[in-house]
């Protein structure tokens, strides 16, 4: 069976010069928002879909590019897939899901690297360091 793919975005915005990161926390474990693919929606599609349906956040800027990482398989068959962008805003909602009824998540927090690295699943840690070591390297993207 081949996996199934999700796709979401590794989100940023800076505070100062610090970057700080979006994650999201949903049935008690932090993550990035992501989500699966729709039908014929390419996964960076779904990856800006997903941030804006589960934070409201628009006008992403991939100026690091669309590379991305992907997860070991993990629970059923799934795969998710990250990109980087920055954010132009902070200001966050987490509207209410058509299909739940209720939000997706039920908390989200800006953090810089360690704090953020510290609550995330393990699945995603080293495609966070990886988007970590892209955005500092040399701050280019600021």
């Amino acid at each position: 069976m081949p996996p199934r793919l999700s796709a979401g975005v590794i989100v940023l915005h800076y505070r100062d010069t610090v970057p700080h990161y979006l994650v999201l926390r949903a049935h008690g474990h932090w993550d990035f928002p992501k989500g699966r693919l729709e039908p014929g929606e390419t996964p960076l599609a779904a990856a800006i879909r997903e941030v804006t349906e589960e934070t409201t956040l628009t006008g992403l800027d991939f100026r690091w590019g669309h590379d991305y990482r992907e997860t070991a398989p993990y629970r059923q068959h799934k795969v998710a897939r990250y990109y980087v962008a920055h954010a132009p805003t902070m200001a966050v909602d987490l509207p209410v899901s058509p299909e739940l009824g209720y939000p997706e998540h039920e908390e989200y927090r800006w953090l810089p690297y360690h704090e953020a690295r510290g609550l995330l699943v393990e699945r995603v840690q080293t495609i966070f360091d990886w988007a970590h070591q892209l955005i500092t390297a040399g701050l280019a993207g600021r």
